[in-house]
């Protein structure tokens, strides 16, 4: 049994056959093939923290897959009255075939999965989000081929996303430009030893972005940092992806935002809805990524249908 709680849960190998297994139920669901490898089988979906892109993929992709969710806030749960993550891991995961999790601290996860019988996936913790960077370079090689020996340019706060991507970074070789304000750099502390040949920081992000194959950001204030949002406002007001930002990447550099996007924040309306921009492919891949690693976690390697 494997779980998927942090990107480098996965060897490059096995993202090599899920990208395989993506391409294909893709081309199934544009072709209106039914495929139903996970008939009959129970998705828990337990939502700490709110989410429109998470759940819809998820459900979507669970059912049809043949399978079926349930959809559990903290509200709903005993979780919310204190029961020990570990007990309501033993009894969920009794009951159904695997589970999702988007919660706070990447420790909840990680305890939950550890007295979990069934796979666990990360959904979003204030740590990690891999299912996003698995739609993320997936929707990469699908516009340009192998991310491999590329330069991936993150620009704006050092949050889950980015540390997920220098994860990625140093499993299938590729450079990780990180511009950050200052107070706002990517978590050290998450960095392991392999991680760091593959990353630089920049204080100036034209400089972190040129020369970029993909330029990557995020929204100013995170779920969460609420509280934070005028100050964030003002320490990241050089850190907008715009035009001009754009125009020193190569030019056939991508852009990329896991979305929500705040237009005139974190980027301009014209590079979001621009010709390099492929956000809507990313948030769409979420689907068909997600779709082959529920298959993957649950079945195995398949033959291919």
């Amino acid at each position: 049994m494997k779980h998927f709680l942090q990107f480098k849960d996965f060897t490059r190998e096995e993202f090599e056959y899920l990208f395989e297994r993506t391409a294909h139920i893709k081309a199934m669901f544009k072709a209106y093939t039914i495929y139903h490898p996970l008939k009959d089988r129970m998705m828990a979906m337990v939502f700490e923290k709110q989410s429109t892109r998470t759940r819809v993929s998820f459900e979507a992709g669970i059912h049809q897959l043949g399978g079926s969710s349930i959809n559990l806030t903290t509200g709903e749960t005993q979780l919310g009255r204190g029961e020990p993550i570990e007990d309501v891991a033993r009894v969920i995961s009794r009951m159904v075939d695997l589970v999702m999790i988007r919660t706070f601290d990447q420790s909840i996860i990680e305890r939950f999965a550890a007295f979990s019988r069934v796979p666990v996936i990360n959904g979003l913790t204030n740590q990690y989000h891999p299912c996003q960077i698995l739609a993320d370079i997936f929707t990469y090689i699908e516009h340009h081929g192998s991310i491999t020996g590329r330069t991936v340019a993150w620009v704006g706060d050092g949050n889950n996303m980015c540390s997920t991507w220098l994860q990625a970074a140093a499993i299938f070789g590729f450079q990780l430009h990180v511009a950050s304000p200052e107070g706002y750099d990517i978590n050290t502390g998450l960095i392991a030893p392999e991680e760091l040949p593959h990353l630089t920081t920049f204080a100036d992000p034209m400089e972190a972005v040129r020369g970029a194959d993909l330029v990557t950001t995020d929204v100013w204030t995170s779920m969460g940092f609420e509280s934070e949002t005028d100050e964030r406002k003002r320490d990241f007001v050089d850190f907008r992806v715009d035009p001009e930002m754009m125009a020193v990447a190569r030019q056939n550099a991508l852009f990329m935002h896991c979305l929500p996007a705040h237009r005139g924040e974190e980027v301009s309306a014209e590079v979001l809805e621009g010709p390099q921009s492929v956000v809507w492919d990313e948030a769409e891949n979420r689907l068909h990524t997600q779709k082959a690693l529920m298959e993957y976690l649950i079945l195995g390697r398949v033959a291919y249908h």
